[in-house]
């Protein structure tokens, strides 16, 4: 399949795996889906990479530990948002990751003594954030601040992750050796936390089963998809396909969920895709990441 191919696809099984998150988030703590997702991702990856003669032995374990506690602390909230928030607005506030590294830019060039700042960047980020206001306000009542919050912190862990990633990246590690370890530290994390701060681990029914077999299953085909992708096609093009997810997602939650389609969401929405795919355009010009690690970290 060519890169365009891969990322509409990997897009629409991101959005997939929303919908079986959420469904899943009424029977499972967040941090079960997270630990029940990795454990299918590190099968997966695992079984990937010995096909495919890739080595799992790495030189750097305690980048690959930074990289796991942000990514992992990045879906355990966007998986927790997914229970409280319309499913749309979930993916939404998650895939802010590149107007949150915008900002991040600002912020380094402001504490390294820049004189002169990039305003598109500022316009960027401005952006982004009148986008959430707009996506969070007609939906948005007492009982879930704490999943927007969520959803909006999800974002930004997902930013830091993508640099962790670029680090990774420059220092050779491979993609897959990289999602090996970053779904060992989730099935690790998302262990310890369902027993200290959950309620345990929950029996399970076939019915629930399924649903944490296919939110692991989607996440892993999609991650592949992206990796793929970015391997052969062009960032800039697979980066913008990306947020195709957003409108996947608000389509499976009208279906599925009932979720209300109103103008403002619609337009936070499209301020939010426009401010990301502006971001990720600057931030290629002003610090391009090595090709072998372009792929979204929050999703990996």
């Amino acid at each position: 399949m060519s890169a365009p191919l891969l990322m509409v696809l990997a897009s629409l099984l991101f959005a997939a795996m929303g919908v079986c998150v959420k469904l899943a988030s009424s029977m499972y703590d967040a941090t079960e889906i997270v630990m029940y997702r990795s454990l299918v991702g590190v099968l997966m990856v695992g079984a990937l990479a010995r096909w495919q003669g890739v080595s799992l032995r790495t030189t750097v374990p305690g980048m690959h530990v930074a990289r796991s506690v942000a990514g992992v602390g990045a879906l355990s909230l966007w998986f927790f948002a997914f229970g409280g928030l319309p499913l749309a607005t979930a993916m939404t506030l998650n895939y802010m990751s590149s107007v949150w590294m915008a900002l991040f830019l600002l912020g380094g060039a402001v504490f390294m003594g820049a004189r002169q700042l990039d305003m598109r960047l500022f316009a960027t980020v401005l952006a982004g954030f009148v986008g959430v206001a707009l996506v969070l306000r007609p939906s948005m009542g007492p009982q879930q601040a704490w999943p927007g919050v969520a959803g909006l912190l999800s974002g930004m862990l997902a930013a830091l992750a993508y640099l962790q990633v670029t680090a990774l990246g420059r220092a050779g590690e491979p993609e897959l050796r990289v999602v090996f370890y970053f779904s060992c530290g989730g099935a690790l994390a998302g262990a310890v936390m369902s027993l200290v701060l959950g309620d345990g681990l929950h029996t399970h029914t076939v019915y629930g089963a399924g649903l944490l077999l296919a939110v692991g299953t989607l996440a892993s085909l999609a991650q592949l998809c992206i990796t793929r992708a970015y391997a052969i096609g062009r960032p800039l093009v697979n980066a913008c396909l990306h947020y195709l997810g957003i409108v996947f997602a608000y389509m499976l939650g009208v279906l599925f969920f009932h979720d209300p389609v109103t103008i403002s969401a619609t337009l936070g929405m499209l301020l939010i895709i426009g401010a990301g795919v502006a971001a990720t355009w600057l931030r290629g010009r002003l610090a391009p990441a090595p090709k072998d690690s372009q792929f979204n970290p929050s999703e990996s």
